[in-house]
């Protein structure tokens, strides 16, 4: 009896054995699966517009089997502990998985719902077209910017100061003319006058005696005009929203200890 447990105790240690050496792990051991190489040869053709060579399917296993190589080389070394680089890049990954659940194929009355809602989104916003003098605030800018407009009154040449935007601008958008010129310039456009010089107005170069040529009043587009644009919006809202939730599933799990006598 006791020889029979003895033997079943040595085969036990035997088949221990040859699990863990059928099992174990050798880090010097690479192996490439297919499906790894088909996805690196898809993405080559979609970046170069055409299939690989047999050289340059050569050379791209070989990328895949260095960048292994350095990856498990830098594990070694542990060069993944406490790197800001690697945890942003990994927290990006988690996020691109979670947001890869998402499908892409919204329905019409999904679009039609996200675009009723965020209609402020795609509102077309008012354009001008106008020409300019510009008076520069390093050469008296405003005493010269009232001398101009009365030059101009008087059909006199204006003496003015070159702007490195140019002087002529067509359908230009409000947003764009606040962006070039500042919020100040751009109030003027809230209440002006067609094909009648104005002025002095400030922008952040300096005063200037504005003349608006044309206008084109803001408006609502019809979903059709923007259809692409909301579908793309409507994706990325649906993957944001993946993502929180997934964070706000998994944030219980953890204890965060911050030092609340911190000093920043």
């Amino acid at each position: 009896m006791k020889y029979k447990i003895f033997l079943f105790f040595i085969i036990g240690i035997l088949l221990y054995f040859i699990d863990i050496g059928l099992n174990s792990y050798d880090e010097k051991e690479i192996y490439i699966s297919d499906q790894e190489i088909i996805s690196l040869v898809s993405a080559w053709k979609s970046q170069v517009g055409r299939n690989p060579t047999d050289d340059e399917i050569v050379r791209i296993i070989n990328n895949l089997v260095e960048e292994e190589i350095l990856y498990r080389e830098a594990l070694n070394l542990g060069l993944d502990q406490d790197d800001k680089i690697i945890k942003r890049r990994l927290a990006q990954k988690i996020s691109f998985l979670k947001q890869e659940s998402i499908v892409d194929n919204p329905s019409n009355n999904e679009l039609l719902d996200y675009f009723n809602n965020n209609k402020d989104k795609y509102f077309i916003e008012p354009t001008f077209t106008f020409t300019h003098y510009y008076f520069s605030h390093e050469n008296d800018a405003l005493e010269r910017s009232n001398e101009g407009i009365n030059q101009i009154s008087n059909n006199l040449d204006v003496s003015s100061d070159a702007f490195f935007l140019g002087k002529n601008f067509v359908d230009v958008s409000l947003k764009s003319i606040k962006s070039d010129f500042g919020e100040n310039f751009a109030t003027y456009f809230n209440n002006f006058k067609i094909n009648e010089w104005s002025g002095p107005v400030e922008s952040a170069y300096g005063y200037h005696i504005i003349l608006v040529i044309n206008s084109n009043d803001g408006y609502y587009p019809d979903i059709t005009m923007v259809l692409k644009q909301v579908e793309i919006d409507l994706l990325q809202s649906k993957r944001d929203k993946a993502v929180s939730e997934y964070l706000d599933n998994i944030k219980s799990e953890y204890k965060i200890y911050i030092n609340p006598n911190l000093q920043i």
